[in-house]
This record gives C-alpha cells, sequence and structure tokens, in this order.
C-alpha cells in the first residue's frame, strides 16, 4: 500500500492524497488551493493522471476538498465518486457556484483590462464552466454513516460522521492485499464538540494508519465566554455608529450558525431591528439543503424545529440571491448586517461589500472563521493598512473585530481528545492540512504523548505502508 500526497502538506488548502492498494488507485478529496503562493498548481494537471485513478472519495464539500473534481473529470477521470448524500448536494451547490464566481470574475478582469488598457500575459478564463460541473456531477454515488460500501474489489469504505460540516466524513478504508487486511483512515476536517445544528466528530476504536488534520494543531481556539453575547456587542455598537457589520461568511455551515445565533438574538429582543441579509445564491441553497438533510442534526436542533422555532428563518432575515438585490444593500442608508461569500474574502459579493465599507469608520468587518494566510481576509484581520479590491488599493478605515468560537475545525486539544479514542495508537500518523509549523509543533506533541510514528509529509511526496 503507497500514499501519494497532492495537496494540503505543510498548507490548509488543496486536500487530495492517492492511494495505491490492491491494484487500484483511490483519490482521496480533489480539492482546490487556495492560499496564493499555491493557485498556479490548481491550473497544472493532476499529478496522478485522471484516467488511471479508480475512483474518488470525498470526504465534505468545502472548495479545498472538492474544488479540482470538474478539472479532473475532464481530464479523463470516468470512475465513481463516493460521499455522503448532504455532501453531494453540497458539492453541486459549491461547485456551480465555483464556477459562476471564475466566469464573474474572469469577465470582471477582462473589462477592467480593457479599461486600463493592458494585455494580460495569460488568457482571463475560468478554471472550470458550468458544464465542467455537470458533466463532473453525474460521478456522484451516495453512501450512509457506518455502512461499509465496495469501492473497488479490494478496497471497502465506511464513511463516519466528522461532526465539521452537513455530511462531514471521517473514511476508514479497509484494504486487502496479499490476503491481509489494513485499515486506513482519513480524517477529513474534524469538528468541535457541542456546535449547533450538527451531530460531534465520531470516536472511532482502532486504525492501522492514519491521515489527519492539523489545522489548528499547535494551539486551542480561545475561550469563548457566550458568542451570542460577543456578537450582540458588535451589532449594537456598530448600528449605534450609523455602520454596517459585514461578515465575510462561508456559505456552508457557518453562514447557517450564524443565522442560528442571530436568530437567538432577534427573538430575545438583544439587538435592534435592523434588516439582517444572507447574501450568497449558495447560502439560500445551501440552507434548504440543511432543511432537507435533518438526519444530520443534533438533539439540540431537533428540540428547537419541535418546539416550532426554525433556527434558519426568523424576522429580519432576507435571503439575498439576485445581483440586483445584492447591489441594492449598499444603497441602503441605515445600519444592516450583510453576511455574504467567501469566507475569506478571494471572490465573491463580499469584495463589493467591503468596497462600500472598508473606509467607513462607523462599519465593522467581522471575521468569524479562519483566514488562510496570503487571503484578503488574512490582510485585513492581520492589520494592513490598505488592501487591494478589484484592482484598487483601499484604506481600511472601518472596525475589525473577530469571535472566536466559530470555527469548525477541532483545536489541539479536540485533535487529541479524538486520537485519544483509539484503543492503540494507529501504527503511524501522517499529518496533513496546516500550515507547516503548525503540523510539525502537533506532530511533536503527538509523537511524546502516543509514542506513535509521526510524520508531516511534502507535497508530491510518497510514502510506502506497511
Amino acid at each position: 500500500m503507497k500514499l501519494q500526497f497532492l495537496g494540503a502538506n505543510r498548507q490548509v488548502t488543496g486536500s487530495r492524497h492517492c492511494v495505491e492498494a490492491g491494484g487500484t488507485r483511490i483519490l482521496v478529496d480533489c480539492g482546490m488551493f487556495q492560499e496564493r503562493p499555491y493557485l498556479d498548481r490548481n491550473w497544472e494537471p493532476c499529478p496522478v493522471p485522471a484516467g488511471k485513478i479508480d475512483a474518488v472519495i470525498l470526504t465534505h464539500a468545502h472548495l479545498d476538498h472538492c474544488g479540482l473534481l470538474p478539472k479532473l473529470v475532464r481530464e479523463g477521470f470516468r470512475g465513481r465518486v463516493f460521499t455522503t448524500a448532504a455532501s453531494a448536494d453540497l458539492v453541486d451547490l459549491i461547485l456551480r457556484d465555483s464556477a459562476q464566481i471564475q466566469a464573474e470574475d474572469a469577465a470582471f478582469k477582462q473589462k477592467r483590462h480593457r479599461k486600463e488598457g493592458r494585455e494580460p500575459k495569460h488568457p482571463v478564463v475560468p478554471l472550470y464552466t458550468i458544464e465542467d460541473v455537470q458533466r463532473a456531477v453525474r460521478h456522484l454515488d451516495t453512501v450512509r454513516y457506518g455502512e461499509p460500501t465496495g469501492i473497488t474489489d479490494t478496497v471497502s469504505a465506511t464513511f463516519h460522521d466528522a461532526g465539521h460540516i452537513l455530511g462531514s466524513s471521517i473514511v476508514e478504508l479497509a484494504v486487502t492485499e496479499n490476503g491481509k487486511t489494513e485499515r486506513l483512515v482519513f480524517s477529513g476536517d474534524l469538528g468541535q464538540w457541542n456546535k449547533p445544528i450538527i451531530q460531534d466528530p465520531t470516536l472511532l476504536e482502532s486504525a492501522d494508519y492514519l491521515v489527519m488534520e492539523s489545522t489548528y494543531g499547535n494551539r486551542d481556539h480561545p475561550v469563548n465566554h457566550g458568542i451570542e453575547s460577543e456578537l450582540a456587542e458588535v451589532i449594537n455598537a456598530t448600528a449605534s455608529a450609523g455602520g454596517n457589520v459585514v461578515v465575510p461568511t462561508f456559505a456552508v455551515e457557518r453562514a447557517q450558525e450564524l443565522m442560528f445565533y442571530i436568530s437567538r438574538l432577534v427573538s430575545e429582543r438583544r439587538i435592534p431591528a435592523i434588516p439582517i441579509f444572507l447574501d450568497s445564491p449558495m447560502a439560500v441553497d445551501v440552507t434548504a439543503v440543511f432543511e432537507r438533510h435533518r438526519e444530520c442534526f443534533d438533539e439540540e436542533t431537533w428540540a428547537l424545529i419541535s418546539s416550532g422555532k426554525s433556527p434558519l428563518r426568523f424576522p429580519g432575515l432576507k435571503l439575498v440571491s439576485t445581483t440586483e438585490e445584492s447591489r441594492k444593500i449598499n444603497d441602503l442608508r441605515f445600519p444592516a448586517i450583510i453576511m455574504a461569500t467567501s469566507g475569506m474574502c478571494t471572490a465573491g459579493r463580499i469584495k463589493h461589500h467591503l468596497a462600500h465599507n472598508i473606509q467607513r469608520p462607523e462599519s465593522t468587518l467581522l471575521f468569524v472563521g479562519f483566514q488562510v494566510p496570503g487571503t484578503l481576509g488574512r490582510q485585513i484581520l492581520d492589520g494592513d493598512p490598505q488592501v487591494r479590491i478589484h484592482g484598487r488599493m483601499w484604506k481600511v478605515r472601518a472596525k475589525v473585530a473577530q469571535i472566536h468560537g466559530f470555527s469548525g475545525h477541532a483545536d489541539r486539544s479536540g485533535l487529541l481528545r479524538w486520537l485519544g479514542g483509539f484503543r492503540t495508537p494507529p501504527r503511524r500518523l501522517l499529518l496533513t492540512h496546516g500550515e507547516e509549523q503548525v503540523s510539525l509543533d502537533l506532530a511533536a506533541r503527538v509523537r511524546q504523548s502516543l509514542g506513535s510514528e509521526v510524520s508531516v509529509p511534502e507535497y508530491l511526496e510518497q510514502v510506502a505502508l506497511a
């Protein structure tokens, strides 16, 4: 059995791992690179020829785990793509949204280049199109949590709830070679315990080999004394100043979690009656997917539904789909809460809302999610005095705030808690999906506490197992 690491190695995004075992090749995740220094990798052919890959397994629907699937199909992949039903619905939406954003951004850049009278070095085109997405989603096959599924003649997979986003999975592969079966587990992205709406991460008892994420592997999330109270404080202060609260939002999970908390603030009248916009066609559609896949909900959410209080529908909330509706938001002359994608400010409608608010001292740019180094969101959060949006430099005069506790990732304590669930430590642990020093720090910590062989693979590194 051999593993080759094709992304999310000593970096956060681009999750993609190739398993060669039992005469087959299986790709676990097929994610897009989102850090600026690595964007060129999205345009390169898959390091493993697409036509020689027998199957793809998707741990979940975030773009950095599924975003290159249309390109893989266009390059010649003809196998099946296995994921949960909730993930399949989200993958369809996310890939369509990604293609649309790419088309819009390409058109915007082309228009700007014509206006500036300059000729770009390379053609400005989308990475893939809606037609590419339509071909890709035809390959999706859905599976249920906890039920072994045959992937090939020699490999079966069991999906377990990872507690990260709706439908997210820990994938347990049973690989049979030379009459012997060994278990290779991919953690996917692990969520926090006691998060609203979805279930907690599943604890597993055994694995021979483990590939685990390490996004927050060297630190714990700051102690949060109440997300709702912090949200109320930011909203009330900004509304009193006459500004907008602009929240870069991930369309999947983060938007719905924000709605969960804001709905309670509205219900308890702890914030003023101001418009609340969810400005993202995809986030609107994702909310419908949440309501369709209630099998993923936790007990708290079921209790709210049973009492007639939907956490995803409440007075003042406006779900914005059309471009015209989105533009009208910035014509308002009274305070509002504006949640828009993308969550790291790399593309989408959030950039237009930032352009209208970033130089307003009365407005607040509120971050509720991890910002990858090199992204526009990280630049603002790190305190850069001016940033580039749509080809123009803007001074950051708005207030910048951050609320911790929204992260969809387990922190160091959460990762160690999940690792502690194994009755015996895996023979080998390989850490991915984290900045280099973060992964190395977690490796040192785990090496001391568990005594397992732990490594942090390099990009394109091949590792022989067994």
